[in-house]
């Protein structure tokens, strides 16, 4: 056995331990007294003499995740120190094993499985057997060492002290909190760094570069001259120890910014242009994404952002093509046009590949010389949230522009459609059944009708469809629909109905809800083949907090929830957002238009409401309807629609001024009144409407008149009549939505809407009505 050193070396060798390892593991302001430092001292001698001479008690039990449970006194001492130590510590043994980990530890790194301290700290580090490495060889010398080191997830202080020949104490101290309250996170570089404005105003110095510098310059022309920067060159700047030559890294910036960080220049060879590749390692910590890019696209290097970022590996074998790619054409043509010069500092955005094809990286490639010849410097900057937002927001703008289209296309099939079926019903008048031509006429109105419901579904989805609110019951509703539902489902595909007994009312037009409903129940049916079951159920929900689901926030308030489950194939989680999209559909071409859940999209939004869906491939599907409850009557609209008459209108009596910018529309209406007996004026806009009125002898009994025309409007003519003719009647006819045009209407008396496509009886019928 070796001798036992002096007693006096362990008493100032205890006492050396007790004063560092408080001043470890002080918090705050409390200072030790005198006993409590004696104490300290005292205990920590015994531990290093333990320590130092061999455990008595045997050898510690495993510990599930956090090395072994101390059972030396020694030990037992030591992790009672660190128990309610508020950093991580690990007490190991010159191998790195974990002996004791504390509880800070353990809740931060968790179970280590391998029980080796490299595995805890490679949580945080990319490399953390370098970093152990470099402080157990400080350590060595001086018995105790400590690296602050700024990583991606924060910053830390990384502490060593020798306890004996045979076991170490590792602290992890976060200083991630005080780093960013002190200042900005490029002060704790030790690589100079500044920020550059478009103008080239010094925007910002990091304090490595003020200390170099011993000022601060106003403009990089200051510093580096009137010259442009590009970065791998080498410039000569005035320091506070004379003129030093450096070497440039410039990473452009949006809106004109650049980031420009120096290095120490590295050798030039034969070439003027310094090799960049010698400084790499000094850029391993920037806060900027960095790789070194070979002709055939080969990555030779990258510094640890990037490597997180991509997904890499430090020495991993890859092309730029193997992690990156949305360029249209091959990365490799675009690498090649870089090196030569062609648009090699225009930016590009790529997507990932592989498990990382969610992110989107804009991509700037800079060319740089080194001993291994010309290559590419790329400089990253992850855009995925960006991307994301525009993506939403061009989405958006897509079904705004899909809905606009479908509402003016609906308005012009309804001119259209409105002429066929009037001219048809009045070919119907000279036909009785007996003609040979009787059942052309008939296959052709039918037909038309339609046409007419595909355009309805078109206005639906664009909500500019003509809605008939009303309070109804959702339970009464469903189950008068339940009978055409069964029919719909068939005999393989069994319906259930679910309602809550005290379900709130709401205030929809109950015509478009069974065709939601329909719909709704259709889809599930096909997507059921085999057979199955439909759920729908009813409930009231309180909201008492807005809800932000699928990108839309619904306000907080009382709610009528209507769900739709069924058992079918699901819906893959990549086609789930195209679901509401017109015109996109699962089916194969001939089993559906493509406009079913965009139509039952457009009624539920036009109605108020929300709608959400949820699929799993192969578990089936559930949509779910948010529509405000209705406590209170509904009011009547300003313009009611006509009641339908199931005979024909009596000859009527009166002068009818018929203003209608479609000629056909208009020779169809004008026939239509005149046969009834009515006395029709046309006019084909406005203004001609307007010169007809200024006679003042001429006698109008009601106004029949488009409501979009070139030049002015419907209602604007209107007005200016009524101010002279102030009891005549009014009828508006429109291919669009009432709701276009509801607010000018409020205050013209004495009108009401009459929708295209009409027929004659509905045309006829509704003037007689005004007119009574």
């Amino acid at each position: 056995m070796a001798s036992r050193p002096p007693a006096l070396f362990w008493v100032l060798l205890a006492a050396t331990a007790g004063l560092g390892l408080m001043a470890l593991l002080g918090r705050g302001n409390v200072v030790p007294t005198v006993a409590a430092a004696a104490a300290a001292t005292m205990l920590l001698l015994a531990c290093v003499e333990r320590l130092r001479h061999g455990r008595r008690g045997g050898v510690g039990q495993d510990r599930p995740g956090g090395g072994r449970t101390p059972s030396a006194p020694a030990e037992d001492a030591i992790a009672a120190l660190l128990l309610h130590d508020a950093d991580a510590a690990y007490l190991t043994d010159v191998d790195g094993d974990i002996i004791y980990a504390n509880p800070v530890a353990l809740e931060r790194f968790g179970a280590i499985s391998d029980g080796h301290l490299a595995s805890a700290f490679s949580r945080i580090l990319a490399n953390p057997e370098a970093v152990l490495f470099r402080l157990q060889n400080r350590a060595a010398a001086t018995g105790s060492a400590r690296e602050d080191i700024i990583t991606r997830s924060g910053q830390f202080r990384m502490s060593l002290v020798h306890l004996g020949d045979d076991r170490q104490l590792w602290r992890l101290d976060d200083l991630g909190k005080a780093g960013r309250s002190t200042g900005r996170a490029a002060d704790l570089l030790t690589l100079p760094m500044l920020t550059a404005g478009s103008t080239d105003a010094i925007l910002y110095l990091n304090e490595a570069f003020r200390k170099l510098l011993g000022a601060r310059p106003k403009s990089l022309s200051d510093i580096f001259g009137p010259d442009a920067l590009c970065s791998g060159q080498t410039r000569q700047i005035r320091t506070v120890d004379g003129q030093q030559t450096v070497l440039l890294g410039v990473v452009e910036g949006a809106a004109g910014r650049r980031e420009v960080y120096i290095f120490p220049p590295g050798p030039t060879g034969k070439s003027t242009t310094p090799v960049l590749s010698a400084g790499w390692n000094a850029i391993e910590d920037l806060p900027v994404p960095l790789l070194k890019i070979t002709e055939d696209g080969q990555i030779t290097a990258s510094n640890r952002e990037s490597r997180s970022l991509l997904g890499l590996t430090e020495g991993q074998d890859k092309r730029v093509q193997d992690v990156l790619d949305g360029l249209g054409r091959p990365i490799t043509d675009w690498v090649r046009e870089a090196l030569n010069g062609h648009g090699g500092h225009v930016s590009q955005f790529l997507r990932g590949r592989g498990e990382r094809q969610e992110i989107f990286v804009q991509v700037t490639l800079n060319t740089a010389d080194g001993a291994d010849g010309r290559h590419l410097i790329a400089v990253l900057n992850d855009v995925t949230e960006l991307k994301t937002l525009e993506a939403q927001f061009v989405q958006s703008q897509k079904m705004q522009a899909i809905g606009q289209l479908a509402g003016g296309v609906a308005h012009d099939f309804n001119n259209l459609l409105t002429a066929i079926s009037g001219h048809c019903d009045l070919l119907l008048l000279r036909h009785d059944q007996g003609d040979q031509d009787y059942g052309d006429l008939i296959q052709i109105h039918q037909n038309a009708n339609r046409a007419a419901s595909l355009v309805g579904q078109l206005l639906a989805f664009s909500r500019k469809q003509n809605l008939q609110p009303e309070r109804i019951d959702l339970r009464d509703t469903l189950s008068d629909l339940t009978h055409l539902l069964n029919r719909l489902v068939g005999e393989k595909v069994s319906l259930v109905l679910d309602h809550d007994q005290d379900l709130a009312a709401i205030k929809a037009d109950k015509r478009q809800l069974e065709q939601v409903m329909m719909n709704l129940v259709v889809n599930a049916r096909d997507a059921m083949p085999q057979g199955g079951e439909i759920v729908i159920k009813t409930e009231n929900r309180i909201l008492s907090k807005p809800l932000d689901r699928d990108r839309v926030t619904v306000p907080a308030g009382d709610y009528v929830v209507v769900r739709v489950v069924d058992e079918g194939c699901g819906i893959p989680a990549d086609r789930l957002h195209k679901i509401f999209e017109p015109f996109w559909t699962t089916k194969r071409p001939g089993e559906g238009t493509g406009l079913g859940l965009s139509t039952v999209y457009g009624i539920v939004k036009q109605t108020g409401g929300y709608i959400f869906a949820n699929s799993e491939v192969g578990v089936g599907t559930e949509f779910e309807l948010l529509f405000p409850s209705h406590s209170l009557p509904v009011t009547d609209s300003p313009l009611l629609a006509p009641p339908p008459h199931a005979a024909l209108a009596r000859h009527g009596d009166g002068v009818v001024l018929l203003v209608e910018d479609e000629a056909p529309v208009r020779a169809f209406a004008s026939r239509a009144l005149r046969l009834r007996g009515y006395t029709v004026l046309e006019a084909d806009c406005a203004e001609g409407a307007l010169a007809l009125l200024s006679d003042p002898d001429l006698q109008v009994d009601i106004f029949v008149t488009d409501v979009i025309m070139p030049g002015k409007d419907g209602p604007t003519w209107v007005r200016e009549a009524l101010a002279d003719r102030p009891t005549t009647k009014v009828v508006f006819v429109s291919g669009y939505s009432e709701d276009a045009f509801t607010d000018e209407n409020e205050r013209i008396p004495n009108a009401v809407f009459l929708p295209k496509p009409f027929s004659l009886n509905e045309l006829t019928n509704t003037v007689q009505d005004q007119l009574m």
